[in-house]
């Protein structure tokens, strides 16, 4: 019993940060509204749009919205000129950053599963620290 017990106490220890973290209703909409306004302008190409939903981590790398831009066109095709985009589950990656995945068919008519990393800022608000785009499973195979 004392093993079993130490085990579990072991295994509490070493469960993921992010598992003990939750994400209300008010975060989980504000992070469909960020990406959602972010595609949008992405759509009608306002890159200073598009570039004020970015983090300041983000920005530090891409110093304005031309270069932004540039680089979202170049290798971010699914979300720049989606077909079309459905929200899937919000939650936390391994490493305990806010994440929302949203399922995009992109110019290309290939479905695609967008990871968005999401960072709170000071004042409450939040960002996009960034995207992984992977093309999803094929449902068909």
């Amino acid at each position: 019993m004392r093993r079993l017990f130490i085990v579990l106490a072991a295994l509490m220890l070493f469960m993921p940060f992010a598992q003990a973290q939750s994400l209300s209703e008010s975060d989980r909409s504000a992070f469909r509204d960020i990406i959602q306004g972010q595609i949008e302008a992405f759509r009608v190409d306002d890159g200073a749009r598009a570039y004020s939903y970015a983090a300041p981590m983000i920005k530090q790398v891409f110093p304005n919205p031309d270069v932004f831009m540039n680089m979202v066109r170049k290798g971010y095709q699914p979300v720049y000129r989606p077909q079309s985009f459905k929200f899937g589950d919000a939650g936390f990656s391994a490493s305990g950053r806010p994440t929302q995945r949203v399922t995009v068919v992109g110019p290309d008519g290939i479905t695609y599963e967008a990871i968005y990393t999401m960072e709170q800022q000071p004042d409450g608000s939040w960002q996009i620290s960034g995207c992984a785009i992977v093309r999803a499973p094929d449902i068909n195979a």
